[in-house]
């Protein structure tokens, strides 16, 4: 049983070695298949190059020049504050080692980029990217005679961008794309742009929703961590919003909401089923207003956009409006019934003075009667001031109520007609102005 185990671990080594050598067999037939596909300057350029080991590694760092063609800006998110990009990202480089005899460059199947040193050019601020790889991955790899090698990608990549919505959607916004290097410090590698600002293209040519460009420049700097000082290069652009979506889908909508509200203005106020539902309907019109103009921006306490302060302006007059009708309702009803407490205060001051005349007499014909005494002049004099106290107050109190009274409570929608119109237009002037210039 113990030669049978044996036999069998034997067959099975031998099974195992001759498959390794047959797959080692092969790999080495692929390689030189490789080989053979290369042409023999490549073959010759690849002879001994060690793609692991940057240009000039003793002698100074090796510079990339970059430029940049921008194909397309998809979005621009104001919820995620964040932009995506289509991009054709150009680097261009002199490598020492890849100089060849010839007055012709040499364009190279991108596939071949894994046998080639090239930098580790990253995008800051990147939330998510890709390379397009349909049909092939889209890289482009061509070397001149004097060693220089240009390297061409095609990426689309997602990029935050800090917005400042204080003046949402009279903003302008400044976006960044920033190129770094991740493994090799300004010792290593220095980044500069190939023709300054022109190195950027295509952005001026961009139809873009709700923005249009207004400026981009180019900059040079460097990003500076704990593990070093690294080479980066800045691209900016200058986004303006378009504001005529907002003026149509927005900011015309309510303000005709604020003129229909002065409507009940010319409404009687005796009608009130009518003017109560013209104050309700704007009011509940404009609330819906409000909340569908926020569902497209983030929830951020930190902003009081210039939208959010338009439409609390005409939240604000729509409301005034129905508080005006209130006002006018109540001062009719009290106008009616101070003209009732009017009259009954002044017939009763004439009672008053009546009654205190007839004691007076009263007290006068009895005096005649009598003996003259001070005890009933004294009783005369305490009379007499009682009544002309009670008859002042009694005076004060009515022309305290005719005071505060309004003389005609139509006269308040008369002046609503004139001061609500006035002080909007007012207003607009004010907002227009500070959001537009300041």
């Amino acid at each position: 049983m113990t030669m049978s185990f044996f036999k069998s671990g034997g067959i099975i080594f031998t099974f195992a070695f001759m498959i390794s050598r047959i797959m080692e067999n092969s790999l080495l037939s692929a390689e030189a298949k490789e080989g053979e596909i290369l042409p023999p300057t490549i073959q010759k350029l690849m002879k001994g190059y060690n793609k692991y080991l940057r240009p000039f590694f003793d002698n100074g760092p090796v510079t990339v020049g970059m430029s940049l063609d921008i194909a397309s800006i998809d979005t621009i998110s104001e919820i995620n504050m964040d932009y995506t990009a289509t991009i054709f990202l150009r680097q261009r480089w002199t490598d020492e080692r890849l100089c060849f005899d010839g007055n012709k460059s040499l364009s190279l199947d991108g596939r071949l980029v894994e046998l080639l040193w090239v930098p580790d050019t990253f995008i800051v601020d990147s939330k998510k990217s890709f390379l397009h790889d349909i049909t092939v991955e889209n890289r482009l790899i061509r070397i001149f005679p004097n060693g220089t090698v240009l390297y061409a990608l095609r990426i689309t990549t997602t990029v935050a961008c800090n917005m400042d919505l204080t003046k949402y959607p009279m903003d302008k916004q400044t976006c960044t794309l920033q190129l770094e290097s991740w493994g090799y410090n300004i010792n290593d590698v220095m980044f500069y742009w190939t023709r300054g600002n022109d190195s950027v293209s295509g952005i001026d040519s961009l139809r873009l929703a709700q923005y249009t460009v207004e400026d981009h420049y180019t900059s040079v700097s460097e990003a500076i961590y704990e593990t070093g000082s690294y080479p980066k290069l800045i691209f900016h652009f200058e986004l303006k919003r378009s504001i005529l979506y907002f003026i149509l889908e927005t900011y015309v909508p309510s303000s005709l909401l604020v003129v229909l509200s002065w409507v009940s203005f010319w409404i009687s106020q005796s009608s009130v089923p009518a003017r109560i539902c013209i104050g309700v309907t704007t009011v509940l019109t404009m609330t819906t207003l409000m909340m569908g103009a926020r569902t497209s921006l983030p929830n951020a306490n930190c902003f009081i956009k210039a939208i959010d302060v338009y439409l609390g302006i005409c939240f604000s007059f729509i409301f005034g409006a129905l508080i005006e009708y209130a006002v006018a309702h109540f001062c009719t009803l009290q106008h009616s019934g101070a003209q009732n407490t009017f009259t009954q205060c002044r017939h009763g001051v004439l009672d008053c003075d009546h009654d205190v005349n007839g004691t007076v007499r009263t007290i006068a014909s009895e005096s005649h009667h009598s003996k003259r005494s001070p005890s009933g002049s004294e009783n005369k004099d305490e009379v007499q001031g009682c009544c002309g106290k009670s008859l002042s107050l009694l005076k004060g109190a009515a022309h305290l109520i005719s005071c505060c009274r309004v003389e005609n409570p139509y006269y308040i929608d008369n002046y609503s007609r004139i001061s609500f119109p006035l002080s909007f237009i007012l207003v607009n002037l004010l907002y227009w102005t500070y959001y537009l210039y300041f």
